[in-house]
């Protein structure tokens, strides 16, 4: 039953109108179109009377302009923003994985400014291809033929299978029908390709003899797909990617192989080496006869997010004439913080102290204790706070579907709160400005400074004590 009194209570509450009238409403409508201010009273109003009938006190009517007002700053802001990750995973795929290098940022800068060569022959005058600006560069890493950069792994995938598998089968070992991120499925992408799906094997073992009793004449590839998200361990056998190139060969097929993640790392870089030692590689897939690898740009080769297709020319001059090539190639700005993150791998010896994921990945236990007794003594200073802080050892992860056993151990911030609830905190560290984005425990709060450099730590310390003020 609606409370009588409550309801001639709010009644009385100012209409929109009146709102626009006072401040800070009528500054906002100065600086901010009217539609919008209008919007923001509304929904202020509208949620007022929500809360009051569910017991929460009602509002005056300038608590009410201010609350409107408030409204109006959160519709202005944009809704892509930028975060700071506190959680210690490294490619966060929901915190836009890979951030870029310097001079990444700097290429895309230069180029969304202004006009580009973007299809532009500078030295002919005449029309040119997008790909050319990555080509040279994956072909020099890869030591493929050709190559091709389309706008994700998943597009790099579904192109090379509609390319030269559209309308026929592909064989696939049952252990690699794996789901990445999003719920997008093998399966479901090899049927979108407009191939059709030969399973062999079993989930933990999968021999040569399954590939070889499984091609027929409408057979057009074999295909390796990398477990980048999960292992699976024990009694476990599968088919060297040698031994599949050479299958594929002698039967006249395809040889597809997806990375995933892909690993173009710094061999000098003795700890990285061997973190990523297990990680398939597109030279190493390219040297054993594979006719296309797939891989990501904005997993662990640490660039924007971009599908780098890389083979033998034959076959990539299937891919880059195929329909779907346009539909799904690459922009501006993706390719050309892609061409400045490849070139950076040209002096491997460079790439750990040039791009944040390889830094981040190898950072040094001295530099991640310096940095958190930096982060827990900005959040301690000033006074005291509501809850208990101390550094613990905590594991962090690679993320982004890549190095899934690696846990990366290290020093975090613990923050116990004592004034309010853990959830209350996280709620509180996500509406900051800008938003930090940390990782909860047994019912703790931890801030790890592996994914933060030190100006990241200082934004979030004064979040903290924002929130816990």
């Amino acid at each position: 039953m609606p409370d009588p009194e409550l309801e001639q209570h709010l009644r009385k509450l100012p209409s929109v109108e009146e709102l626009l009238r006072s401040e800070p409403l009528r500054s906002a409508v100065r600086s901010s179109p009217r539609s919008l201010v209008v919007r923001a009273a509304r929904e202020a109003i509208e949620g007022v009377r929500s809360a009051a009938r569910e017991g929460e006190p009602v509002l005056d009517a300038e608590q009410l302009a201010t609350r409107a007002a408030e409204g109006v700053q959160r519709l202005r802001q944009p809704s892509l923003r930028r975060v700071v990750n506190a959680t210690g995973v490294v490619v966060h795929t929901n915190l836009g994985r890979a951030p870029i290098s310097e001079r990444a940022l700097a290429a895309v800068s230069e180029v969304a400014r202004g006009y580009s060569n973007l299809e532009y022959d500078l030295e002919r005058g005449v029309r040119g291809s997008r790909h050319a600006h990555v080509e040279r560069l994956i072909c020099e890493l890869t030591g493929a033929e050709a190559a091709i950069a389309v706008n994700n792994n998943a597009a790099a995938v579904l192109l090379a299978l509609a390319a030269l598998a559209g309308g026929r089968e592909v064989v696939i070992s049952r252990g690699q029908l794996v789901e990445i991120g999003g719920s997008f499925r093998i399966p479901e992408i090899l049927a979108a390709s407009g191939a059709r799906l030969v399973e062999v094997g079993t989930t933990n073992r999968t021999r040569r003899d399954d590939y070889e009793h499984a091609i027929r004449d409408d057979t057009a590839a074999l295909m390796r797909v990398h477990s980048s998200n999960f292992r699976i361990v024990g009694f476990t056998e599968d088919v060297s990617i040698a031994a599949l190139c050479e299958l594929a060969r002698s039967r006249g097929l395809a040889m597809i192989d997806d990375l995933g993640s892909g690993v173009l790392a710094a061999p000098e870089h003795e700890l990285l080496s061997s973190l990523v030692a297990d990680e398939p590689s597109a030279r190493r897939s390219l040297d054993a006869g594979a006719d296309v690898v797939c891989f990501s740009g904005d997993k662990l080769l640490g660039g924007p997010q971009a599908g780098l297709i890389a083979g033998r020319r034959q076959a990539i001059d299937r891919l880059r004439t195929h329909p779907l090539a346009r539909a799904l190639r690459i922009d501006k700005l993706s390719l050309a913080a892609l061409e400045v993150t490849l070139d950076v791998y040209r002096d491997p010896a460079g790439a750990v102290g040039e791009l944040p994921v390889l830094r981040m990945l190898v950072a040094p236990e001295q530099e991640l204790e310096a940095r958190a007794l930096r982060l827990r003594d900005a959040i301690e200073s000033d006074g005291e706070i509501s809850a208990r802080v101390e550094i613990v050892r905590a594991s962090g992860r690679v993320g982004g579907g890549a190095l899934p056993l690696l846990e990366l151990e290290g020093p975090v911030v613990s923050i116990v709160p004592l004034a309010l609830g853990l959830e209350e905190l996280l709620a509180k560290l996500r509406a900051s400005d800008p938003p930090v984005v940390a990782r909860a425990h047994d019912g703790v709060l931890l801030l790890d400074p592996r994914t933060m450099p030190d100006q990241e730590c200082a934004l979030a310390a004064a979040a903290v004590r924002r929130a816990l003020g």
